[in-house]
This record gives C-alpha cells, structure tokens and sequence, in this order.
C-alpha cells in the first residue's frame, strides 16, 4: 500500500525557507503570490495491514516535529498494471 504523507509548518511558526521562495518568484517577475508555505512529503510502501494507528505512530515519533509542524496522511488508490 503506498501512503504519502504531507508534512506543513503549523501557522504562526516563521518560514524562511518559503519566504526565500516567494523572493525568489517576486525577482522572476511571477506576480499574483501573496505568500509561500514550504513543506516536505514522504512517501511510504507500507505493508496491506498496516493499521492507521501505526501510521499516526510514524509520524508522531519520527516523520514530523508536532511541536511546530502539522501533518497529513493519504493513502493512494492501487493502480493496476
């Protein structure tokens, strides 16, 4: 089973990494972006049993920082060869 999970800075927690990205898109003349929030996805093949407590488990210990980062778990739809 695949899963992806989506990984954000909570609101409120400061974005450099954003901030130089809407730099960078303002001196590429892009106009129209008011802000940019950056974060990360992570992609897991995860066995078919794999209980979404686990998965909660994953992220909470290891995936993502709680304390300033929020997170987000999908899982994707097989696709059939």
């Amino acid at each position: 089973m695949k899963i992806q999970i989506f990984v954000t800075l909570k609101n409120g927690v400061l974005d450099p990494q954003g901030k130089a990205i809407h730099h960078a898109l303002e001196s590429l003349d892009f106009s129209g972006v008011n802000d940019v929030r950056a974060g990360k996805l992570i992609e897991l093949e995860v066995d078919e049993g794999t209980s979404d407590e686990t998965l909660e488990k994953m992220c909470e210990k290891l995936l993502a920082n709680t304390v300033i980062e929020n997170y987000e778990i999908r899982k994707l739809p097989e696709t059939v060869a």
